[in-house]
């Protein structure tokens, strides 16, 4: 129950309504009490109206008193089930605002974390958390929080009734439940074990469904569809052999409390025949009794399902407070909101990953509007570079300034907002065309829209489409090619109202004509933007003020385009063997 602690917060948020239901509850049970009282009376009734001669019996009189318990037990039956109406309307509501409320925590305490966090967890299992985890930890706030509350309020009614009518009897009826509480004691470990595991496999499960989903072209191509077949098999068995070694506990569990609330009733029926011979009760006592324990039945019985439910909340929540208790490493340190021009510098700026070192020692300055490319072999730390810019990554040696303000001054939500970047892996909604641009700029007019299309060469593909910017373009762009998914990213880049563009390697997929145009246009804005371009073509970056050449981290030659044909180096290679004819 300890990693439950956590929800203590919105229980007092709701405190009003819980406690209106804890009411409704309260009132719910000694209206049940009813019922099994006025069934006494009337097994007294007809005890009496038997013992009675045959010239002293009259239908009438016992018949009308008969009719009144039966209106009385009508009466309260009603009463009963319009508080445990709105016992739910209050309990089990109150479960549905706090899982709203959970998952709105978890889903922004996601996007604060830093991006490594996003590399360490896999998509399945953060996913399977706000999900899978906060559903049970839902039926804990409210099921069994109800079935609780109802199950206590009932027992001690119940309890105190039947001692204030006959202790002897309610000792016998009550000699099952140390048996039953040793039983729950025993089984709640076993099924809080099982209730972490089975969330493991199913967010192993679900993380291996996505991956094959996202790879089906991958798949389909290789003709790997029944590896792929077996490999969910196993993984699927693996989370149906943990759910039954779950499944098999709560079998036991419940005919055993169901044998145990039979037992009361067997000890009843013997004791009550024994104090009704003795004189110290009467028949209408032992039907009275019959009717409590029967009460008791489900409410008794729904322990193991309660327990149940609430081992597997723990197991949740303690795997959602796992993460909840991470944080960002990524901070701000004066949260500055200063305003943000685009000359950007760097001074002897080194990047570790796992004691991997990515970049080493990097100097440069660019000043507001320039274009600065950015050239190098796979795994020479040109992503990186920009990463740090966006502060997604945190160096811990040299200096970041922009316009002269030290890069982690910045409030970080500022800073990004200032900033246009288009990733390697170029990335859109499910959603149309217009939503997909408006992404990074809600105000944008059709006149800007149009604008910035024609800057990537994409209106005459926009154009071919039916509904036109109303297109749908499915998941992650599926029924766009990556070439027009690229254009579409720079697009929404383009269109976000920012001081500085970061493009990492986003044109690798645009034929040569259509780079040139594009290129031309980002061109024309200089003095506008400040822009670093990242690509492995010499192509896209010629133009640019000034080059920087990475080899392992570090920086092995820097110039402009002319400057470094003429050093014959490694930029005049790459040169050579991309205009190569044959």
């Amino acid at each position: 129950m300890r990693s439950l602690r956590y929800l203590n917060k919105y229980l007092f948020k709701y405190k009003r309504k819980l406690g209106l239901g804890v009411l409704f509850v309260v009132m719910s049970n000694v209206f049940s009490l009813f019922p099994a009282k006025f069934i006494g009376d009337a097994f007294r009734i007809i005890e009496s109206f038997i013992q009675l001669p045959d010239t002293e019996k009259t239908f009438s009189s016992s018949n009308n008193d008969l009719i009144k318990i039966v209106l009385f037990i009508f009466l309260a039956v009603c009463v009963k089930g319009l508080f445990m109406f709105l016992m739910r309307q209050t309990i089990i509501v109150v479960s549905r605002k706090i899982e709203y409320d959970l998952k709105n925590e978890i889903y922004n305490h996601y996007q604060s974390l830093s991006i490594s966090f996003f590399r360490n967890n896999r998509t399945g299992d953060i996913l399977n958390r706000i999900s899978e985890d906060v559903n049970k930890v839902r039926m804990y706030l409210g099921p069994a929080i109800l079935y609780s509350l109802n199950l206590i309020c009932l027992l001690t009614f119940v309890i105190f009734r039947m001692i204030f009518i006959s202790p002897e009897l309610t000792f016998w009826v009550l000699v099952p439940l140390p048996l039953l509480s040793f039983l729950i004691y025993k089984i709640s470990s076993s099924i809080n074990s099982n209730s972490e595991l089975v969330q493991v496999k199913l967010a192993d499960l679900t993380n291996l469904t996505q991956q094959f989903i996202r790879s089906i072209k991958i798949i389909k191509s290789s003709n790997s569809e029944t590896d792929s077949l077996h490999e969910f098999n196993s993984f699927s068995n693996s989370y149906v052999n943990s759910q039954l070694g779950l499944i098999k506990i709560n079998s036991l569990f419940f005919p055993l409390m169901i044998f145990l609330v039979g037992m009361s009733t067997l000890l009843t029926v013997w004791a009550g025949e024994k104090l009704v011979r003795v004189g110290d009760i009467d028949i209408g006592v032992i039907a009275e009794f019959i009717i409590y324990v029967n009460m008791l039945t489900w409410p008794v019985t729904s322990i193991g399902w309660v327990t149940s439910i609430v081992q597997t909340a723990a197991a949740s929540q303690k795997r959602i407070n796992e993460f909840l208790s991470k944080r960002n490493d990524i901070v701000s340190k004066n949260s500055s909101k200063k305003s943000i021009i685009g000359s950007i510098a760097f001074q002897n700026v080194s990047f570790e990953y796992k004691n991997q070192k990515i970049l080493d020692s990097i100097n440069f300055e660019i000043k507001k509007g320039d274009f600065l490319g950015i050239i190098g072999n796979i795994g020479s730390g040109k992503s990186t570079l920009l990463q740090l810019i966006c502060r997604f990554l945190n160096f811990k040696k040299g200096k970041i300034r922009i316009d002269e303000e030290m890069i982690e001054n910045f409030d970080i939500q500022y800073l990004r907002s200032h900033i246009s970047y288009v990733p390697q892996e170029s990335f859109l909604f499910s959603d149309t065309i217009r939503n997909n641009l408006l992404f990074g700029n809600n105000n944008a007019s059709d006149l800007e829209l149009s604008k910035v299309l024609d800057a990537v060469c994409m209106s005459h593909d926009v154009s071919k489409f039916k509904l036109g910017l109303e297109t749908y373009i499915g998941e992650r762009g599926v029924t766009l090619s990556g070439g027009q998914k690229q254009r579409l990213n720079i697009a929404r880049a383009l269109l976000k109202p920012s001081s500085i563009l970061l493009m990492d390697d986003s044109l690798s997929n645009i034929d040569v004509e259509n780079e040139k145009k594009i290129l031309s246009n980002i061109y024309s804005l200089k003095k506008k933007k400040t822009t670093l371009i990242v690509s492995n073509r010499v192509s896209s970056i010629s133009k640019c003020n000034q080059i920087l050449v990475l080899n392992d981290g570090k920086i092995i030659e820097r110039g402009s385009h002319d400057e470094l044909l003429n050093l014959d180096g490694y930029y005049k290679k790459i040169h050579d063997i991309q205009t190569i004819t044959f």
